[in-house]
């Protein structure tokens, strides 16, 4: 068997502080729900779960903002919904989570629906700019959430981060950090695809977005896939290289993960999901985290909540798989 690229190895050092930063907002989904997703993570026990694991946790419990009551389609905003909202929910995760990276914290923003990773990313890209470090960014999504207002055929903002990460969407998203694009392609990564809009395949394509869909995932396995998406990372200094995972619950299956609202058959299972956890962790750039669209009131007995704080635990050191694997 052909040698594999190694993975950029964790450097020892004393663990970061972490901060939970809770977002209790749905107003970019189509569904309600998500909005109750930092509580039920607290339910989960996340914070003590990481402090078992060495880990300094604080918890800044949930940001306030704007009222979750659905609008209709904004014909000034680009035919977006809640259009306002969710400008202003995005404004103030920018706000704590660069707060927290210049306190040199690392932030877990706990969603929420993923139309917050704008904020969320868009800080981090900030951080990177300022501080000289490169950006990387993992995508763990069943869905490529690159459409654009003019694209979306929903309306709901969860639907563009990508696209306003890269430039494309209201000014008022695609600056967050300051600057557009808060993203460029070869920054960008995404792994478990499966629900792709045309248009998003035209853009994907046009802007050379690196993707693992869940075909190759099936084809390759998740060991390969995660080498082969962490390879640009191989030899990185963590001084000088900041990995943001930017984490969907509907990346899972829906047999395992229930509780979210935009669920998508044919996931990665349990153990594919440890692994790629796993190997994340043992690179040792980690630097960020979102974790989004868990929606409680879809969920059975919180189980979906207990699932993510378990692969959390796994991208702190917690570890599932005997590494002795040889190539």
């Amino acid at each position: 068997m052909p040698s594999q690229p190694d993975l950029p190895s964790a450097t020892l050092h004393a663990p970061t502080p972490l901060s939970l930063i809770g977002v209790p907002t749905d107003i970019g989904a189509g569904r309600l729900g998500a909005a109750m997703g930092p509580d039920a993570l607290r339910v989960a026990q996340l914070g003590p779960a990481l402090a078992e694991l060495g880990c300094e946790v604080r918890d800044l419990g949930n940001l306030a903002g704007p009222s979750n009551q659905r609008k209709p389609r904004d014909a000034e905003h680009g035919d977006l919904r809640n259009f306002g909202e969710a400008v202003a929910w995005n404004q103030a995760v920018h706000d704590a989570v660069h707060g927290e990276l210049a306190a040199g914290r690392m932030p877990l923003m706990l969603g929420g629906d993923h139309s917050l990773a704008v904020g969320s990313i868009s800080a981090v890209a900030r951080h990177c700019r300022d501080t000289g470090k490169r950006l990387f960014v993992l995508w763990l999504d069943a869905h490529a959430d690159f459409n654009t207002p003019e694209t979306s055929p929903s309306g709901n903002i969860h639907g563009i981060p990508v696209a306003c990460l890269s430039g494309l969407g209201p000014r008022e998203l695609t600056h967050l950090a300051g600057f557009a694009p808060a993203l460029g392609p070869q920054s960008l990564c995404q792994i478990g695809l499966r629900s792709v809009d045309a248009q998003e395949k035209h853009l994907i394509k046009t802007h050379n977005i690196d993707v693992f869909d869940m075909r190759a995932i099936d084809e390759l396995g998740m060991r390969e896939t995660m080498l082969r998406a962490l390879a640009p990372l191989a030899g990185c200094d963590p001084r000088q290289t900041h990995l943001h995972l930017s984490f969907d619950v509907d990346f899972l299956d829906p047999e395992i993960a229930p509780g979210t609202g935009t669920t998508v058959r044919g996931g990665p299972n349990y153990r594919e999901a440890q692994l790629c956890m796993e190997m994340i962790a043992d690179t040792g750039l980690l630097g960020s985290i979102d974790i989004v669209e868990l929606n409680p009131a879809l969920d059975l007995r919180n189980q979906t909540a207990e699932l993510v704080v378990d692969l959390v635990q796994s991208l702190f050191g917690k570890s599932t798989l005997v590494k002795n694997v040889q190539s």
